[in-house]
């Protein structure tokens, strides 16, 4: 193929894989203009139409318009600037679209009404500043106002939605505002924090943490299969109350095994567990170790022997 060779609009077809009609709608519109004319007067076309046309279709299957074509053809601007502006309007097309479909898998999955599609939809759209905002204001109504202390606690609470999430993270965040949304839960927050820091003010330094203690007592006895109204189940609850009186400097009596059996079934809600895990979700933590056996098993086991 030499520079003088010429084409029919048929033979630039058959050449490049697209239509007539295609050809002859670039043509007609400069982004492909004609060499020339035959004697006959149809379109002739050199060489340098076949590349074009060839570039105009890959960019075109990449969803970029006709005017921007245009610019890049007549070097107004560079494939360069072009690709890297597409690539972004790209992303933020596919955040959208992902977005879309983690409230479409949301709505299917949990049988939602309108209300709740429309609320999962917002949440979803949040940008950055509105997601914080929604956030700080959960984290305040459970922890503002307590205990410099808590700031710890309240930063590994915090969930970081990344910049271009997977479809599970979205769809846990979008389930985790819900939560951060609903004032009932930030209420029941707020007394969990209130009952570990009553605890501390009781014993004067760190306060203890009744949950963990229950986890590590209780966790060899579900391994095990023991029952929590088993005779066995008797020295595991003797010995987590004799420890949670010893560090909060009180005997373990009536009154302590109540306090004890209150914090364990208020921080048993299963919300609160569902919230620490769409966090490590969103966050891209591993999973953490799910508390409501260990709890719901000592519940049981201390509220048969408190009763009798």
């Amino acid at each position: 193929m030499d520079g003088d060779t010429l084409y029919s609009i048929g033979e630039l077809a058959r050449r490049t894989g697209l239509t007539v009609k295609a050809i002859r709608f670039y043509s007609d519109r400069g982004i492909v203009p004609p060499t020339g004319r035959s004697p006959a007067g149809y379109r002739l076309y050199d060489t340098d139409a076949v590349a074009r046309l060839h570039l105009v279709r890959t960019l075109r299957d990449l969803g970029i318009d006709l005017p921007t074509i245009r610019k890049v053809l007549d070097r107004e601007t560079t494939l360069a600037q072009v690709a890297a502006a597409h690539a972004e309007a790209l992303a933020t097309q596919i955040r959208v679209l992902r977005l879309r479909r983690a409230v479409a898998t949301a709505v299917a999955r949990r049988g939602s009404t309108p209300e709740e599609m429309d609320l999962m939809h917002r949440l979803a759209r949040l940008s950055e500043d509105e997601r914080r905002r929604l956030v700080d204001g959960f984290l305040d109504t459970a922890f503002g106002g307590l205990d410099a202390d808590l700031t710890g606690i309240r930063r590994t609470m915090t969930p970081e939605l990344p910049d271009d999430p997977e479809d599970e993270q979205v769809e846990a965040w979008i389930e985790l505002a819900e939560l951060a949304a609903d004032p009932e839960f930030g209420a029941l927050m707020r007394r969990v924090a209130e009952q570990h820091l009553a605890d501390r003010v009781r014993t004067g330094g760190p306060h203890p943490d009744a949950v963990a203690m229950v986890r590590d007592h209780v966790a060899p006895a579900l391994a095990a299969g023991v029952d929590s109204a088993s005779p066995q189940a008797d020295a595991i609850v003797a010995a987590v109350t004799a420890q949670y009186a010893g560090l909060v400097g009180h005997p373990d009596d009536t009154a302590l095994r109540h306090r004890l059996l209150t914090l364990l079934e208020t921080a048993n809600d299963p919300r609160r567990e569902s919230y620490f895990r769409l966090l490590a979700v969103v966050n891209g933590w591993p999973p953490p170790d799910p508390l409501t056996p260990a709890l719901t098993w000592f519940v049981h086991a201390l509220r048969a022997r408190s009763d009798q």
